[in-house]
């Protein structure tokens, strides 16, 4: 057997992500695993790539006990991994990158270009696909990269291929190319773990099928002896109640906060949708649905293509963050560290970066001013610890975000609609709690609107009133009161978002 893992556990400042986890899977298989946000997919492949060491358990490769992977041992041991964002050079050719790190070297030091071209080619012909090896990696399409990757990791003859949301990116026809191509090397023997969250690629091309939940097993079987219902069940938080913030939550009358008729942007629409004042909807879909650009459009990051909006019953067009600030729209975006919190810098700055003219004036800072405003806005917030000065790096996670979240919480500017990308996203329990509070606070005070977006089923039960599910770009279903279950929510964004891919 390719791989047993028996036991494996990982904590990361004592919160398990994985605990007590095995996994077979058998020579020439295709084996996917299924998870909802933060059910530990990403820590296990990382204990299986050697990116993480995991605390306890055991891994055996071909059945050879491996004690600890790294990289490097786990290609010795003829694992490759494909991770979701792409490693490759775009200005090398194709060959280039298929062989980068370990290049044919002629007599006198040169690349042996043309013996890296034919094995390049000899790999391509194996995966059925014509891809010149001389072409640079920029002209290709992202199901081209793809395959490229995989290409780069077959050079190195595994025996167990990982790969992660590797139909994410992709539109219909290169997610069924690459299915086809899978079960080719899977019928050449050929193992592979397949990370997706869309059900229609598991009983189009999985043999079996692993469900992890809060960092355990919570469904380990086979395809042909499961169904939808049973996956979906495993995938749904324990329970799946109905736990909305209001229960049986309705839209309030009266003009609403933000509206959108056949509102279209790049990779979404067309789509209808209302908030009103002092509510919280969610925009519920997977992976790739569009959630996130949907909100980006909104804030005037991607220009509009279609349809119109409406801010407190007037016309808005949103051409840029900016006007968008002017007209009372702030977003916090999914990725805190690379958008949003800068790391070095107090985090007084952090939390009043956006006001700091309003509260001096454009010529000089109001030091005490500053430091008022942010003491009020922290204790608001628990933010811990309440530290001005200190670096924002040298806070928590959910510590980090609630900085991000002060910023439109701080009442120097009036903001109207708050748009949150996955707002607790790497945050933990006791951090969600008070992020949640915050959020409810902020919608309920002058009747201002928040629009959020999540992957996580128990999220959305925590913090809506009223849930929207996206899929390919485009609603697909309104769920409010008795009807919101976790359990309704995944059904209908796999329903509708595999749909192009079975």
């Amino acid at each position: 057997m390719p791989l047993e893992v028996r036991g494996l556990t990982k904590a990361f400042g004592g919160e398990l992500a994985l605990d007590g986890v095995d996994l077979d899977i058998g020579a020439g298989e295709i084996h996917a695993l299924l998870g909802p946000n933060g059910s530990g997919k990403s820590t296990l492949i990382g204990c299986l790539s050697g990116r993480l060491v995991p605390d306890r358990g055991s891994m055996a490769v071909g059945g050879k006990p491996v004690s600890r992977f790294t990289p490097r041992s786990a290609l010795a041991a003829h694992t490759a991994v494909i991770y979701q964002h792409f490693s490759l050079a775009p200005t090398l050719s194709v060959a280039d990158n298929v062989f980068l790190g370990s290049e044919h070297v002629r007599k006198g030091g040169l690349l042996d270009r043309r013996r890296q071209r034919a094995e390049t080619q000899a790999l391509l012909n194996r995966l059925g696909v014509d891809i010149d090896p001389r072409a640079p990696v920029s002209a290709l399409s992202v199901g081209q990269k793809q395959l490229v990757e995989i290409a780069k990791a077959l050079r190195h003859e595994p025996e167990l291929l990982i790969l992660d949301e590797p139909t994410a990116a992709l539109g219909e026809a290169e997610a069924r190319a690459l299915g086809r191509q899978l079960i080719g090397l899977r019928n050449s023997g050929l193992s592979i773990l397949y990370v997706t969250h869309l059900l229609g690629e598991v009983f189009e091309i999985a043999d079996k099928v692993t469900v992890l939940r809060d960092g355990r097993v919570a469904l380990r079987v086979d395809k042909q002896a499961t169904d939808r219902g049973e996956i979906l069940r495993a995938i749904a938080p324990a329970g799946g109640a109905h736990e909305l913030s209001r229960s049986d939550a309705e839209s309030p009358d009266g003009t609403p906060v933000l509206e959108l008729r056949q509102f279209r942007a790049p990779g979404v629409g067309p789509i209808d949708l209302r908030v009103g004042k002092g509510e919280v909807v969610a925009v519920f879909g997977l992976l790739g649905s569009g959630r996130s650009e949907l909100l980006e459009a909104l804030y005037g990051l991607h220009g509009r293509t279609g349809g119109t909006v409406s801010l407190q019953g007037e016309t808005f067009v949103p051409r840029s963050p900016s006007r968008s600030l002017r007209r009372g729209v702030a977003l916090v975006p999914a990725d805190r560290a690379r958008q949003s919190v800068f790391a070095d810098l107090p985090a007084i700055d952090n939390m009043l970066l956006p006001h700091l003219a309003a509260i001096g004036s454009p010529l000089w800072r109001s030091r005490r001013g500053e430091t008022r405003t942010f003491t009020r806005t922290a204790e608001a917030m628990r933010l811990a610890p309440p530290v001005a000065r200190a670096p924002a790096r040298s806070y928590s996670g959910g510590n980090q975000q609630k900085l991000v979240v002060g910023r439109w919480l701080a009442s120097l500017r009036e903001i109207g609609l708050l748009l949150l990308d996955e707002p607790t996203q790497g945050i933990d329990i006791g951090a969600r709690g008070d992020l949640y509070e915050l959020v409810r606070g902020f919608a309920a005070t002058n009747s201002r609107g928040v629009l959020f977006t999540s992957s996580d089923p128990d999220e959305v039960l925590a913090l809506a009133d009223r849930v929207l599910v996206i899929a390919r770009g485009r609603l697909v279903a309104e769920l409010r009161g008795s009807t919101v279950t976790a359990e309704a929510m995944l059904d209908q964004a796999h329903q509708q978002g595999e749909m192009a891919h079975v």
